[in-house]
This record gives C-alpha cells, sequence and structure tokens, in this order.
C-alpha cells in the first residue's frame, strides 16, 4: 500500500480522448485528486462522477485537477462522459498498469465468488508530486466534498 508523504508512482496513461497524460506534467503547477473507480455507469461510480463534476469549478479554484481510473476503454469513458456530462478527464488503465502501481487492483469476494476488481481508492498528490492522502477502500457517498476539504485544508497550510 502507498501511504502518505512519499512520492507518488509516475503515470502515463491516455484520457477518453486517447490524449497522454502524465503526472509529470502538473508538477509545480497542480494538485492532483487521483481517484480509482470499479467500473463506468454503475450507480455508486456514476454517484462519485457526478459529485466530483459538481464541484470541479471548487477544485479548479483551488489549483486541483480531478482524474478518475478505471479499467474501462477510451470509448467507454467518453459514452459515460456524454451521457451524465461529466467535467473531468477518466484515464483508461486497460491494462491495469496504473492499479498495480498505486496497489488498488484487489482480490474481491462476491456471493462466494473470488476475482479482481478495482479497489475504490483515492490519492492526492501535491504540486511537488508527494502523496498528501492514500486512501483505500471509500465511500462513494460524500467523497468528492471530503476531497474538496481537504484540499481546501491544504491550501490554507500553504500547500
Amino acid at each position: 500500500m502507498l501511504e502518505q508523504n512519499q512520492m507518488a508512482p509516475e503515470f502515463s496513461s491516455v484520457n477518453q480522448n486517447s490524449e497522454v497524460v502524465e503526472l509529470s506534467s502538473f508538477k509545480d503547477s497542480k494538485n492532483v485528486v487521483l481517484y480509482f473507480y470499479p467500473k463506468d455507469d454503475t450507480p455508486g461510480c456514476t454517484i462519485e462522477a457526478n459529485d466530483f463534476t459538481a464541484l470541479a469549478k471548487e477544485f479548479s479554484a483551488l489549483d486541483t485537477v480531478v482524474i478518475g481510473v478505471s479499467k474501462d476503454s477510451c470509448a467507454s469513458h467518453t459514452d459515460f462522459i456524454a451521457k451524465f456530462d461529466l467535467k473531468l478527464d477518466l484515464l483508461a488503465d486497460e491494462e491495469g498498469e496504473l492499479c498495480v502501481a498505486y496497489d488498488v487492483w484487489r482480490e474481491k469476494v462476491k456471493n462466494g465468488v473470488t476475482k479482481m476488481a478495482i479497489l475504490r481508492s483515492t490519492f492526492i498528490i501535491d504540486k511537488q508530486g508527494k502523496l498528501v492522502e492514500a486512501l483505500y477502500g471509500v465511500n462513494h457517498e460524500g467523497h468528492a466534498q471530503a476531497m474538496l476539504t481537504r484540499i481546501q485544508q491544504l491550501q490554507y497550510r500553504g500547500g
């Protein structure tokens, strides 16, 4: 598991528009809220994405970019964004490299069946590329607001 105060694993992945997004491109200019979610257009994931979208202007005003990650394809992300008018980038981690790097690809037991799945998790990365928060197994309810509050606290402290 990743922990606070360590450097965030670098990433380079494609977003919904097949454009490459790299963590290093935000260095010295933006904080990053990187959240991992199981699947596009499912109930909890839709609530979480809509909540982050509703707060997009507040995050932006605090020099913070919100990026979602799942193993869905760029096409799936494009449809998800269009359906709900989402205001964030979604990275297509189809091979699961980001999921492994951030240790969110976990064994899950559901209805007695064990399979691998994304553990809903969020990482706040400061402008220097350091992990300020590494939150595993988060609940989507109220999560976006909690992350905004945490970013506001960082700004207050001069982060």
